[in-house]
């Protein structure tokens, strides 16, 4: 094995941790591997003998490619409807499909990527590498430019912020399923009541359908409000099917086998108190459907 098929392997086993890292601060699977491809270009560039830590060294480097994204994606940012960005959801098997098992491994849940998009990219950079993957201040803070001291103040203030605003899910999976199929229920039926019963009365649902499509992405809140969205698409009820949306369980509309819309939802106290959907087809083209095939 010669130097670069030994360096390729070395950087093949941080692969997935690079992955990780880059989604949550893209939240986009395509911009994700986009940075982790950049990373290995800059790897094979430069002269790995001298990198003591490579996994570390890679982390950063990934954390510095991102920062620029998300510094140039704010810069192009120009539509209100910008706003209403629904993050790529990983999208698996609703019964646990081992062939996504280790992507969903990799993924975090749906509402705290869009908390994570409010943030600005020096306080979502400084999060997501110190509080998630424990990566020191001393390390982050020239990625940002500033003293280590400053980086701990952009993680303090991401950090309250995230708390503030991203609710605490109900983990058991099967009663997520519960409340999940009790909303498809009631949505195919035309159960306006039904439909409050199992929506909280603070509920905020985001559909993201892309920038220059028909129709117009948006934020819906209350529960009344939501109830009457479901009631409006009723028809697509009919074509929905229960999926695994970063690690909880979503639902994929797909009329004529065609996936026209994902929704992940987050569940609290045998509620449902957030909905993101994602019904951009240029985006839905990217994900991974192939086990609705099953």
């Amino acid at each position: 094995m010669d130097d670069k098929d030994f360096l390729a392997e070395r950087f093949e086993e941080n692969r997935a941790h690079l992955r990780a890292v880059a989604y949550r601060m893209l939240g986009s699977l395509s911009e994700a591997e986009d940075a982790v491809q950049e990373a290995w270009i800059k790897l094979s560039r430069s002269n790995a003998d001298e990198v003591g830590n490579l996994g570390g060294w890679l982390t950063t480097v990934v954390g510095r490619v991102c920062l620029d994204m998300l510094r140039s994606r704010t810069h192009r940012r120009e539509s209100p409807l910008e706003s209403t960005r629904v993050p790529d959801p990983i999208v698996g098997s609703a019964e646990g499909d081992p062939e996504h098992e280790s992507v969903q491994a990799d993924s975090v849940g749906l509402a705290l990527l869009v908390v994570l998009e409010t943030l600005p990219p020096a306080e979502r950079l400084a999060f997501v590498l110190h509080d998630m993957f424990a990566v020191p201040f001393d390390d982050i803070a020239p990625i940002v430019g500033r003293t280590p001291a400053a980086a701990r103040q952009l993680a303090s203030r991401a950090r309250r912020r995230v708390r503030g605003q991203t609710p605490e899910p109900e983990a058991d999976r099967a009663k997520q399923r519960a409340v999940v199929e009790a909303f498809l229920s009631a949505s195919r039926e035309g159960d306006f009541e039904a439909l409050l019963r199992v929506l909280d009365p603070d509920v905020v649902l985001r559909a993201d359908v892309g920038a220059g499509k028909l129709g117009v992405s948006q934020v819906v809140c209350g529960a009344r409000a939501v109830a009457e969205q479901a009631l409006r698409f009723r028809d697509f009820a009919h074509a929905g099917r229960l999926v695994s949306v970063n690690g909880g369980i979503g639902i994929v509309n797909v009329p004529e086998g065609r996936p026209l819309s994902v929704a992940g939802l987050t569940i609290a106290d045998g509620r449902i108190i957030e909905m993101d959907i994602l019904a951009d087809p240029d985006r839905l083209a990217r994900l991974d459907f192939e086990f609705l095939e099953d």
